[in-house]
């Protein structure tokens, strides 16, 4: 074999490294949920819906391809993602299964309701109805997640408080809630509780990382 060859090898032998790492979908959901915000084992693996010995192996894999990071707060370990190249990555690889595999546009369509969603192509006249007041922005992650990055103008009510948040709403105005992205079903809920006690609610799939994706990014960070 010649050096040209084994050099080649090398480079496609060190690229497969984050296909690999990435080849698990729990690793995918928990790049997926990085993607929120930093969180420990313990969140993640709750989160997850998985041990924490199986929580704590899997981002042992990310972490040896670079994909996650630590961070020792006290006596927590937290982990984050390494870059926005990360949150990237995570949305071209689940924008490419989209748009290749008839069998999850399939699995989509069940949990997905066109009539009532925004579009990406929304994301501008969103930006200017929130910034004037016109709709609400929701964000219904948990509170920390909406405090490492939300939308443009949206205000934060957890899922799990929306129900006895109300009043804080205003009538007459649609109500856009959004959460983790096209696979996290809490802005669906939202939707539904939201209309059935009489508010105009439109469910927006997209979430920070995806908004990260935009030419112009309008994620909020604080």
């Amino acid at each position: 074999m010649d050096k040209s060859r084994r050099i080649k090898d090398l480079l496609y032998e060190q690229v497969s490294r984050i296909g690999k790492a990435a080849s698990s979908p729990k690793r995918l959901e928990l790049i997926e949920l990085l993607c929120q915000g930093e969180k420990t084992v313990e969140t993640l693996a709750k989160e997850a819906s998985i041990s924490m010995k199986l929580a704590s192996a899997h981002l042992r894999e990310l972490r040896s391809a670079h994909l996650v990071e630590t961070e020792k707060h006290g006596k927590n370990v937290v982990y984050r993602i390494a870059n926005r190249e990360v949150a990237g990555f995570w949305v071209s690889i689940r924008s490419l299964a989209e748009d290749r595999l008839v069998e999850l546009k399939m699995a989509l369509a069940q949990i997905t309701s066109h009539p009532t969603e925004l579009t990406p192509q929304d994301r501008d006249s969103l930006v200017k109805m929130a910034k004037k007041g016109d709709v609400v922005v929701l964000d219904v992650r948990p509170s920390s997640e909406f405090e490492a990055a939300h939308l443009p103008y949206a205000q934060s009510m957890p899922i799990e408080e929306l129900k006895s948040r109300l009043a804080e709403l205003p009538q007459g105005k649609t109500i856009v809630a959004y959460c983790r992205g096209p696979y996290c079903l809490m802005a669906v809920d939202a939707v539904k509780l939201l209309k059935q006690q009489g508010f105009e609610a439109i469910h927006l799939p997209e979430g920070v990382a995806e908004w990260g994706m935009a030419p112009v990014r309008t994620v909020v960070e604080d």
